[in-house]
């Protein structure tokens, strides 16, 4: 059992639950995910470390309730219990000082970006963090962000914030104005798909993180598999981030649409 210290809304469907975990928080690096089971008969539901305290031993998570069990998840209050926080699991980032990196992320996948923008700008990277949503109220963590990021872009659908425009306007912006080594993306897969071409255009390597595809987190289910370079990989144990430009987009936004 784990214990909930604290609870905050970003807004009426997205959570974020700073939670007692103290091994996990030793132990979790960028890009690594838990699986969280709300009650004893609650499903797996596997969620990326959006950020970690370890002399208090907690990790932050940010749920999004787009179903029965993350709704159960977001309902839960300061001093109740997670049945279950296993992890962590999946590859960790790989973090070098590789120059200028562009870290995008769209609505809640800037939660799991977090620890990657920190961990890119204390290995020397000048990092510029281009942050995408609907609309001002779905940013979520900008002043954390902005405290590790050398520039932050902001864009909205409807221009309510920022720059109006899809986040691709944004990270094409700064690859014509600057030579950029690596491009890092989150969000949903469509918004990942088409960063994806971008960069490909452009020669930019570019990681994407596919953890919106897991189910089980352990391998077994095989609800995570994609086609990476035309082979199939599991997200949540081969990932769960790829080479961008070898993520079969397509079939996986399919596979979520299904």
């Amino acid at each position: 059992m784990n214990r909930i210290l604290e609870k905050r809304h970003f807004s009426e469907n997205v959570v974020q639950l700073v939670v007692e975990a103290p091994l996990i928080a030793r132990a979790r690096k960028p890009g690594h995910f838990v699986i969280v089971i709300c009650d004893e008969k609650g499903e797996r539901i596997p969620l990326t470390i959006s950020d970690a305290d370890t002399s208090k031993g907690t990790i932050t998570l940010v749920i999004q309730a787009i179903g029965e069990s993350t709704r159960q998840i977001c309902a839960k209050e300061p001093g109740e219990y997670l049945h279950d926080v296993v992890g962590p699991l999946g590859r960790a980032t790989h973090i070098e000082n590789f120059g200028t990196v562009v870290c995008c992320g769209g609505g809640v996948g800037v939660a799991p970006l977090l620890p990657i923008i920190r961990a890119m700008k204390a290995a020397g990277n000048r990092v510029i963090s281009v942050l995408a949503a609907r609309t001002k109220d779905l940013i979520i963590l900008e002043d954390q962000v902005r405290e590790s990021s050398d520039e932050v872009i902001i864009m909205t659908d409807d221009g309510s914030y920022g720059t109006k425009g899809l986040v691709t306007k944004g990270v094409e912006g700064v690859i014509n104005r600057e030579k950029v080594d690596m491009v890092v993306t989150i969000g949903p897969a469509v918004m990942m798909k088409f960063v994806s071409l971008l960069t490909k255009k452009y020669e930019v390597p570019t990681v994407a993180s596919l953890n919106t595809i897991m189910v089980d987190g352990t391998g077994m289910c095989g609800a995570c598999r994609v086609t990476v370079g035309g082979k199939t990989r599991f997200v949540c144990v081969d990932g769960p981030e790829f080479d961008a430009h070898q993520v079969d987009f397509d079939e996986m936004i399919m596979r979520l649409r299904g």
